[in-house]
């Protein structure tokens, strides 16, 4: 009976789209959870600032932190500027399904053959004139980009090196800092030079990793204006901005380095860079402005670790260029 067929074909359609649903969730909220964890600290779950040529090339893995630095979400350098290395650049510019090799033939080969449109029942475009069917479309490709960015992140992994540049701490009375190794870095970067970085210089990144924290917890700009790049202050403005707007505050107190490992430092022109993984601990907590109310965090203290990128022009100090998270 045409009733009872049409009945079965929209129970199997509806059935589809349950399942679509479920493989959505089991790979969205561990995502979901990620984010929301996420710290409120300076620079807490992005990747901002700029590297130099390096922008777009990550950092070599370290023993502090042996995973990738996350690619930057928040930059002025652009992939085709001069200095920027070419295949970072073509990488940067290539998109998700513009990627040669093994992402490219994923991403089409989903798109192409409509693989979880025919797991569902059904090709890819098949029915869509109910809207059930649309949402079954929109849930389809949704899980395609989820499955993407996963398959990104494996080979970001896969192509990063596996350990740093770096050789054992520094002994004799000139060494300042056990908590950092040193070394001197060496990349692909395009036009740069090998740099050696010195005990002062650990001091230096250990000061300001403290002061920068200090200074956006006191939201004062213009203190960050002398420790950190025109570019991260811009970034630094907008979130703090942010917080307002939300009537939240965010204090950090605390703060300790607990290790520190050089990923890599050279020099490009009249400017130096270096990279140093760190793992630290600080008192996160965000507060309702106004009532100090706790919003989120805690007075126990945690720990993080990221990559962060100083620069300095030849004879200037230190600044901070560049936050970058790691999985």
């Amino acid at each position: 009976m045409p009733g009872i067929e049409e009945t079965d074909m929209n129970f199997t359609h509806m059935r589809g789209i349950v399942r679509a649903i479920a493989v959505v969730l089991s790979l969205a909220i561990p995502l979901v959870i990620a984010i929301s964890s996420a710290d409120a600290r300076i620079g807490g779950g992005g990747s901002s600032g700029s590297r130099g040529s390096r922008t777009f090339s990550a950092p070599p893995s370290t023993t502090t932190a042996p995973g990738t630095a996350a690619p930057m979400n928040r930059t002025f350098t652009q992939p085709g500027s001069p200095g920027v290395g070419a295949p970072a650049a073509a990488g940067a510019r290539g998109g998700f399904f513009n990627r040669p090799g093994l992402l490219g033939g994923l991403a089409a080969g989903f798109l192409g053959a409509g693989l979880l449109g025919m797991l569902f029942g059904g090709g890819m475009f098949s029915g869509l004139g109910g809207l059930s069917s649309i949402l079954g479309l929109i849930l389809q490709i949704g899980l395609i980009i989820i499955v993407v960015r996963l398959a990104m992140s494996w080979w970001q992994r896969r192509q990063t090196p596996a350990a740093a540049y770096a050789g054992g701490p520094d002994t004799g009375p000139a060494a300042a800092q056990s908590s950092f190794r040193s070394g001197m870095g060496f990349g692909l970067g395009s036009g740069s030079a090998p740099l050696e970085i010195l005990p002062a210089d650990y001091e230096a990144f250990e000061r300001l990793l403290g002061e920068i924290q200090g200074a956006w917890s006191d939201e004062d700009i213009a203190k960050l204006n002398t420790l950190a790049t025109p570019e991260m202050v811009s970034y630094f403005t907008k979130d703090l901005e942010q917080n307002k707007a939300q009537n939240d505050v965010n204090k950090t107190s605390n703060v300790k380095l607990l290790q520190g490992d050089l990923a890599e430092a050279w020099r490009e022109g009249e400017t130096d860079y270096a990279s140093v993984a760190m793992r630290f601990s600080l008192v996160d907590k965000t507060l309702e402005r106004g009532t100090g109310r706790l919003v989120a965090g805690s007075d126990t203290p945690i720990e993080a670790t990221e990559v962060w990128t100083f620069a300095r022009r030849r004879g200037a100090n230190w600044e901070l260029s560049a936050i970058q998270q790691t999985s």
